[in-house]
Order: structure tokens, then C-alpha cells, then sequence
């Protein structure tokens, strides 16, 4: 990511950025109702809405963004919450303060924007379990040719090649309009991985 968007990024949580809502969303909601609690990691935490949100239903919750404003925040409104929660600064192409495994993975709005997803992607098999699920929020480009952060049909492919099994895909559109996408996956696709 180059050093005007890391300064982008960071300079938003000055005030409050577009990207923070402080509303879980009903995909992340519907999902902690289907599942029992376990390990998650939440990757572009932001302020943390979604990992206070897990850690109040039981899940045992790390989040990690690059932006440290975006952090010092999140740890003041985990305190004020009263969950339990750790927070660190990390790279999500690099992952170095996490180890895993984690039987939940999240990321809303971090994967699209980031240009090197091969290197998020081995990252993320190595800290996600066996059976564990990535739920993956993202801008969806129809034409990826297009500027800006978003997901091309490339990028699904790259992710099935990665032995996860796309479990649900849900197409819709941002509050601005823009399309989007989520992606339900779990970690290892048995297909894959058979000799």
C-alpha cells in the first residue's frame, strides 16, 4: 500500500471516516447466531465495532489495523464496553503479531484495498483452522480495469486456488451505491487438498 494511502487511512480517524459505521452488520450478526464462539481475528478492525461485537457474544477476539489511531481508539472503546479484546498495530499482508489459529477470520473493507492479495492470502492459511471461515466484505469492479479498491472475478479465483471453499456470495450495493460483495469461506477445501 503506498504511503498516501497508509497517511489516507490514517488521517480519517481524526474525525469519523465514511468507512466507519459503528454498526455491526447483519451478515457478521447472522453468522456469531449460526456459530458457537471460538478464536477470531478481525483484520482492518478500524475502532473495533466488530470485534467488541464478538467479544460480547463469547468469542475470544483479536483485531489488527495498520492505522494506530485507529487502535488507541479501538482499545479505549473495548475498555469502555467492558469486553476483552487485543488490539495491535499489524499489516495484514505481513501479520506479524498474530499466530492463530483462529476459527473465524473477518474482514470487512481490507482485502479489496490492498494490492498484493497473495501475500494477505498466505498469511491467512497460515493463522486460520481447519474448518475455520473467512467472511470477507468488499467493493465489487464489474470491470477491472477500473480504479480504486475492489474485488475482480480474478481475485475470487486467486482465493479458490488457496484451498478455501466458497461457502455463500452475496452481491448487493454500498450505502453510496457502489456494488459489493460478500464472501462466506472455509478453510481447507478437502477437494483441493486430496493427492
Amino acid at each position: 500500500m503506498s504511503v498516501l494511502r497508509r497517511l489516507f487511512f490514517n488521517v480519517g480517524y481524526l474525525g469519523t471516516p465514511p468507512w466507519e459505521s459503528g454498526i455491526s452488520p447483519p451478515e457478521l450478526l447472522e453468522f456469531i447466531q449460526t456459530n458457537p464462539p471460538g478464536r477470531a481475528l478481525d483484520i482492518g478492525c478500524g475502532t473495533g465495532t466488530n470485534a467488541i461485537t464478538l467479544a460480547r457474544a463469547g468469542w475470544q477476539v483479536e483485531g489488527i489495523d495498520f492505522a494506530r489511531l485507529a487502535i488507541r481508539i479501538a482499545r479505549r472503546k473495548a475498555a469502555k464496553a467492558g469486553v476483552k479484546v487485543k488490539f495491535s498495530i499489524d499489516d495484514a499482508t505481513q501479520l506479524l503479531h498474530v499466530s492463530g489459529p483462529y476459527s473465524l477470520v473477518l474482514d470487512i473493507g481490507c482485502f479489496h484495498t490492498i494490492d498484493n492479495k497473495h501475500k494477505y492470502l498466505d498469511q491467512l492459511t497460515r493463522i486460520i483452522d481447519t474448518k475455520g471461515y473467512w467472511l470477507v466484505y468488499g467493493f465489487f469492479k464489474q470491470d477491472h480495469r477500473l480504479s480504486g479498491p475492489g474485488l475482480i472475478e480474478a481475485d475470487l479465483e486467486s482465493i479458490s486456488k488457496q484451498s478455501f471453499i466458497l461457502i455463500s456470495r452475496r452481491n448487493g450495493f454500498d450505502r453510496k451505491g457502489q456494488p459489493s460483495v460478500w464472501l462466506t469461506y472455509q478453510y481447507p477445501n478437502p477437494l483441493i487438498l486430496m493427492p
